[in-house]
């Protein structure tokens, strides 16, 4: 049986090696889930076993660190451990050029320029303007940037440095109070909600339905990198909405 330690008013739990192998069977799934649903938006040579090899990793460090009640489910947790373990071994290997990140913030701060001057959402057209390059360009632009969106959270708005003191920092009373906000639920509902239709639901089929951009594609019968567009577009819209929120937190 698990001896379970106290600090304040928490309990953490000293995890036995049958109830470790126990958890890692049960969700070893999980783990494979998430490296498919990596794999589906990166490069050829990156393999999906070892993004299963290093989420297995991120699965057992979050077996030993979960934290009875703190206000998240332990899928839940694992799910930002497993992902976290899998984006840092990508990061490590550098395999997205620096220029790539730096468009996707132009993109973003471009559209946000543009919706405060504008009052509206500007169009495609608009924003490759705001950036001085061609359509062409920026679609092209659009479709680099979408391989740097490997986590939901940070591609909504909360940085890598939110999550990982709210995950780490076991002194704080509410490590995942922030993550969990109802202020932030509801900014990013607003948000999403002012998102042009099909955006919408390129959002929901990718995060809610876990379709692949080829997937999307055909239900929307789009082409994939037209569809891999829009999600990239998509993204820099909500970046752009919430940065006024995200700054204020």
């Amino acid at each position: 049986m698990a001896a379970v330690r106290r600090k304040g008013a928490r309990a953490y739990v000293s995890v036995t090696q049958s109830e470790m192998t126990e958890k890692v069977e049960k969700y070893a799934p999980l783990v494979k889930r998430i490296a498919l649903h990596l794999k589906a938006r990166l490069p050829a040579n990156v393999e999906v076993d070892d993004l299963i090899q290093v989420g297995m990793i991120g699965l057992m460090d979050a077996i030993n660190h979960y934290e009875q009640g703190h206000g998240a489910s332990f899928e839940t947790y694992a799910s930002i451990r497993i992902r976290g373990s899998m984006i840092d071994e990508l990061r490590a290997l550098d395999w997205v050029p620096r220029s790539v990140y730096q468009n996707g913030k132009l993109i973003s701060n471009a559209i946000h320029k543009l919706t405060v001057s504008l009052g509206r959402d500007p169009k495609e057209t608009e924003i490759a303007q705001e950036l001085g390059v061609s359509l062409n360009k920026y679609h092209q632009m659009l479709q680099d940037s979408v391989a740097t969106q490997l986590i939901g959270f940070e591609d909504l708005g909360v940085t890598d440095d939110v999550i990982s003191e709210n995950i780490h920092n076991h002194n704080e009373d509410k490590p995942f109070a922030y993550l969990s906000s109802l202020e932030f639920k509801k900014a990013l509902a607003n948000s999403i909600k002012e998102l042009p239709e099909r955006e919408q639901l390129i959002l929901s089929l990718y995060y809610t339905d876990e379709l692949n951009l080829k997937e999307i594609g055909k239900v929307l019968g789009i082409s994939e990198s037209r569809a891999c567009q829009l999600m990239s577009q998509s993204m820099g819209r909500l970046r752009s909405m919430l940065k006024d929120w995200d700054n204020k937190s």
